[in-house]
């Protein structure tokens, strides 16, 4: 699909041009708004839902623009500038990432464009452009290429006399910090994340009133902390114009020496098979937590139960799973854990709802996630939310969940299909805003309609080729391939549509790791850190006499 496309595009004009030397009038300024996306999109909008500002990587300030093609879209980003009639302007960009244009349309003479392919530092796109006796206004724009990874964009340069929009404004003091939160912590040091503040050049911050870091990013390590120790951090936003006032104060407390953690949580395998445990009877086969299949390596307790306050979960234990006490099921979570197995809680299914939509409720939902860690001894939490999420308040969530357990958390999603088309939509953004706390997102490719593969096709549940297809939309998305496992129904039972056999399973896993065992679609290089996959559920896989288990088990646990 690629070569055939390109080719076309090369042909209608495009071409690969350098930095283009020239002498600038003196009345020549950047026509462009918002250049280097240090106030977000403004100005700037992208199809599809397919850009985001982001705060790393960029080649100045605090701010960059992440694109990601989608199906049939290719990410395209635009503004509108001010130009004046019959003049010459010299028009740039810095890219980095996949496949990257760089054009101005609208003109009135010739419409112009450039492009590169993969880059992996930052690389300038430039050309030039004459606008018509009676043009006004022309459109800049970046794209992507279907099929092929997200790519970066800063400083883009319009640059050339004025059309009476003039030039941004010199930045003000930036405004206060938001969003400050602890993350992983040893035993001298703790990881601390906030938002970006536009306008900003740079952040400061500070260690119980004494400021120890200054970073251009929005994120620090403070290291050189005591341990087992409580430390009070705030941060500020800075730039030429001054430096605002402090962050509301965030407390993380460094772990103890000599691993002193008396029930220590599993490490998850490379490579892991995921199975849900059913907390109730279906009709499927009832088990005790101690009778699931020693082939999983992560045990999703299906489901904790919402309260009255939003965000708050508990977990309430069916008496048709036949447990005598409480604590003879959290001696099996003992048991598993001693196995290294990683038992965690999983929220939502297709009944649960859990509202995660305010400061207060993610607040609410990492306090109650933790206690009921703290309580049973679960490794983590698994994100199974149906009825929509709000990726702020969600990614608020974990991330203090994450700052109270600590680095060993276990974090898994279960999206649907729909919900990982594109890196627009709120689940993907919320497992991209928490890549470096996401254990795997195993996406149900079951109950689901057709839908776009990475190549721009349509595609059937059911097939090998959907596996594949849909997987590479979160692998080339931005995703680790350790991030991403194949979840489907462990027998015909399991779901109402899309089970697959055993044998399926295994060729998509081999055709993403190893490029083997492929329908039509194959992916354009292999993924060898592919983390999984995993199953609907436990309990259907015992009702069909563990067949799933015993066949994917092995192939999971074999791959390079």
């Amino acid at each position: 699909m690629l070569g055939s496309g390109l080719a076309l595009a090369v042909g209608a004009g495009f071409a690969l041009v350098g930095p283009i030397a020239g002498t600038a009038q003196a009345a020549d300024i950047n026509v462009a708004k918002n250049p280097g996306f240090e106030s977000g999109l403004a100005d700037w909008s992208c199809s599809a839902g397919s850009g985001s500002a982001v705060s790393s990587p960029v080649r100045s300030g605090t701010s960059a623009l992440r694109a990601a093609p989608g199906g049939q879209d290719n990410a395209r980003c635009a503004q509108q500038v001010k130009v004046k009639p019959g003049s010459t302007y010299t028009l740039s960009a810095w890219v980095q990432g996949g496949y990257a244009y760089l054009g101005a349309s609208g003109t009135g003479t010739t419409d112009v464009s450039t492009w590169t392919p993969d880059s992996t530092g930052w690389k300038q796109l430039s050309t030039r452009f004459t606008t018509g006796a009676s043009t006004t206004t022309v459109t800049v724009y970046t794209h992507g290429w279907y099929g092929q990874s997200a790519y970066l964009v800063d400083d883009v340069s319009v640059f050339g006399p004025d059309g009476g929009g003039g030039t941004d404004p010199e930045p003000g003091v930036p405004a206060t910090p938001a969003g400050l939160t602890a993350g992983a912590t040893t035993t001298s040091s703790v990881a601390l994340s906030w938002n970006a503040v536009s306008g900003a050049t740079g952040y400061h911050v500070y260690r119980d009133g004494t400021k120890v870091q200054s970073v251009s990013g929005t994120s620090a390590t403070v290291t050189g902390l005591a341990a087992d120790t409580s430390y009070g951090f705030q941060v500020t936003a800075a730039n030429t114009a001054g430096e605002s006032a402090r962050s509301a104060t965030v407390t993380a407390r460094t772990t103890k020496p000599g691993g002193q953690d008396p029930d220590p949580d599993p490490s998850v395998p490379r490579h892991a098979l995921t199975g849900y445990w059913q907390n109730f009877d279906n009709g499927a086969t009832v088990q005790k937590l101690r009778d699931v299949q020693a082939q999983y390596d992560i045990i999703a307790v299906s489901f904790a139960d919402s309260t009255t306050t939003p965000g708050q979960i508990v977990f309430n234990l069916d008496p048709a799973l036949r447990y005598s006490s409480v604590a003879e099921f959290k001696a099996d979570i003992a048991a598993k854990k001693q196995a290294g197995k990683s038992v965690i809680i999983s929220v939502g299914g297709e009944k649960g709802n859990v509202t995660i939509n305010s400061d207060a409720s993610a607040t609410a939902f990492a306090n109650s996630a933790y206690a009921l860690m703290q309580e049973y001894g679960f490794s983590g939490v698994d994100i199974d939310l149906e009825h929509g999420i709000n990726s702020t308040y969600l990614t608020k969530a974990l991330r203090q969940l994450s700052a109270k357990a600590g680095p060993g958390m276990v974090l898994t999603m279960a999206p649907q299909t729909i919900d990982m088309q594109s890196t627009g939509t709120e689940y993907f953004k919320t497992a991209l805003a928490v890549k470096d706390i996401l254990t795997v997102v195993n996406m149900q490719y079951y109950n689901s309609g057709s839908m776009l593969g990475c190549d721009g096709k349509v595609y059937s549940q059911g097939s090998v080729d959907f596996l594949t297809a849909l997987a590479c939309i979160q692998l080339e998305g931005g995703l680790a391939p350790s991030q991403v496992g194949l979840g489907v129904p462990a027998s015909t039972r399991g779901a109402g549509s899309g089970y697959v056999s055993p044998a399926v399973v295994n060729n998509a896993l081999d055709c993403l790791t190893r490029g083997t065992g492929c329908g039509q679609f194959k992916p354009s290089k292999t993924y060898p850190g592919l983390r999984g996959a995993m199953t609907w559920s436990t309990n259907w896989d015992a009702t069909a006499g563990n067949a799933w288990s015993n066949a994917v088990g092995p192939h999971v646990h074999n791959l390079p």
